[in-house]
C-alpha cells in the first residue's frame, strides 16, 4: 500500500508563531496555519479542519465500497465531518468527529443503506485512526 506524507514547518511561539503545511500530492502547498487560523478567524487551515476533510472523504469512499459489496451503487454520498477540539485534562484533545451524511441509493431499501453507513462509520481507516496508537520519529537539531 502506498504511504502518503504531509510536511509542516513552524517558526516562533504558540500565539505569535506561524507555520506552513504541505501535502505530498500538492493539494496543499505551503498553506498557512497557526494559533490565529486554529482559534480565531484568520485565513488558512488547521489540523482539525484537515482531519474533518479526511474523515468525510474516507467515510464516503468506505460507504461506496460497503454498498457495492451489497450489490448497490450510490447515486450520491454527501458527507460533512465536524471535528471538535476541547480542553481536556489541562490540554487539548479532539473529542469528537460527527458525520452528517446525505445518501442517495436509487431503488435501495433504507434500512440496508443505514446498515451500510454504520458499517462504513465503524470501519473506514480514518475512523480507526482517531483511536490509533501514536508513534513518532523525532530529531532535535
Amino acid at each position: 500500500m502506498p504511504k502518503n506524507h504531509g510536511t509542516a514547518h513552524w517558526e516562533g511561539g504558540l500565539k505569535d508563531g506561524k507555520g506552513r503545511v504541505s501535502m505530498q500530492s500538492g493539494a496543499l502547498t505551503d498553506q498557512p496555519y497557526g494559533f490565529n487560523t486554529r482559534f480565531e478567524d484568520a485565513p488558512g487551515t488547521n489540523p482539525e479542519e484537515m482531519i474533518a476533510a479526511a474523515h468525510a472523504a474516507c467515510f464516503s469512499m468506505a460507504l461506496s465500497m460497503v454498498l457495492g459489496e451489497d450489490g448497490l451503487t450510490a447515486g450520491a454520498i454527501d458527507t460533512k465531518a465536524t471535528v471538535t477540539l476541547d480542553q481536556v485534562d489541562g490540554g487539548y484533545a479532539v473529542t469528537k468527529s460527527h458525520l452528517d451524511v446525505r445518501i442517495s441509493v436509487p431503488g435501495a431499501d433504507g434500512s440496508a443503506v443505514m446498515k451500510a453507513a454504520e458499517t462504513a462509520k465503524a470501519n473506514c481507516p480514518i475512523s480507526k485512526l482517531l483511536t490509533a496508537e501514536i508513534t513518532m520519529d523525532a530529531t532535535v537539531v
